[in-house]
Order: structure tokens, then C-alpha cells, then sequence
């Protein structure tokens, strides 16, 4: 019996989605995870190669990606942080990484 789509699948949802509500039309290029684990609290380290048109609502969009709020089965986003943003023809490549935690 499945248990839905796991954490990775859930965030590159999230992030589609929320891309599209600022009319960024966002692609992923790569994206992958490991497991991750405190003393308290399990989760995931997810890395994610992320292209979209340069525009003023892109700029937008990833200064305020760290701030934003990601709805995730089962799972939060305890942080995100935009790792790196290169200009590569006439695209933006990102790469951002984010910390989720499993929510019992």
C-alpha cells in the first residue's frame, strides 16, 4: 500500500506551484535528496536545479523564496536557502537547497 508521493515529490509540487502564482513559468532541471536526521527530528536535505525566464517577477520570487510558505503532506519546510543564481543564455539557473522535517 503506497503511502502517496514522498517529501522530494511533494516539494517540487510546492515550488511549481508557487512559481506559477507569481506567472513564473519555472522548470526543474535536476533535483535530489538524502535523509537527514537530528536528535529530535528526521527528514530530508533536498538539492534542486531550478530554470525560469529573467524577469522582475522572478527577481521577486527569489528574494522572497526563503520566506515563503510550502504546504507539504506530512512533512515541513524547516529551511530553504537560494544556493546559487547564474545567468546561463538567455535563462536563470538556480540552485536552492531545503531542509524538511517529517511532521507526526
Amino acid at each position: 500500500m503506497s503511502r502517496g508521493p514522498d517529501a522530494g515529490t511533494l516539494l517540487e509540487r510546492a515550488l511549481l506551484r508557487h512559481a506559477a502564482v507569481a506567472h513564473i513559468d519555472l522548470s526543474i532541471i535536476s533535483a535530489g535528496w538524502t535523509r537527514w536526521a537530528s536528535a529530535t527530528f528526521v527528514g530530508a536535505r533536498h538539492d534542486l536545479h531550478l530554470t525560469a525566464a529573467p524577469s522582475a517577477a522572478l527577481d521577486n520570487w527569489i528574494a522572497d523564496l526563503p520566506e515563503a510558505d510550502f504546504t507539504l503532506r506530512r512533512h515541513l519546510v524547516a529551511e530553504l536557502t537560494v544556493e546559487s543564481r547564474t545567468r546561463v543564455g538567455d535563462r536563470i539557473e538556480m540552485r536552492i537547497g531545503v531542509l524538511t522535517v517529517e511532521d507526526r
